[in-house]
């Protein structure tokens, strides 16, 4: 088998605790609450061998994402207001919208897909889809692609 993808975005949930345990001390080093690698792989639980490991392989999605497009896939139930309230969501987080596509209902259901741009104050992106996920009539959504704006 030749797997040809060198990026996969997963879930939080889906990503082993040693690589959660990467990205904390990788901020508690940024962030400067941890001066050592020792400190900062032994405050986060992990060995400084791991830490080694997988340093360069694994951050979070929303560091470095003003500047970039995001297209966001969502089913959503086909409701009058659903769509208004997820742009309104949008909107509250400073993201620009490029493009809107949703199809026509099935089954009262609704595939949509939403590109946005993130800029300088946009929200924390992970906290946009949380928003966007908890909204009432929002059954799944998810980050389908993302790219540096032209």
């Amino acid at each position: 088998m030749n797997d040809k993808a060198e990026y996969y975005i997963v879930r939080r949930r889906a990503v082993p605790e040693v690589l959660r345990g990467v990205v904390r001390a990788n901020q508690l080093l940024a962030s400067g609450k941890a001066r050592t690698v020792n400190e900062a792989a032994e405050i986060a639980g992990i060995s400084r061998s791991s830490y080694y490991k997988f340093k360069d392989d694994i951050e979070e999605f929303h560091d470095n994402t003003a500047g970039m497009n995001v297209t966001l896939s969502c089913e959503i139930d086909d409701e009058p207001g659903i769509l208004a309230g997820l742009l309104g969501v949008i909107s509250r987080c400073n993201a620009n919208i490029l493009t809107i596509h949703q199809s026509i209902p099935i089954s009262g259901v609704a595939d949509l897909s939403i590109s946005l741009q993130i800029r300088d104050n946009t929200r924390d992106i992970s906290d946009m889809i949380s928003e966007i996920s908890e909204f009432k009539g929002v059954r799944r959504v998810r980050i389908m692609g993302r790219e540096k704006a032209q």
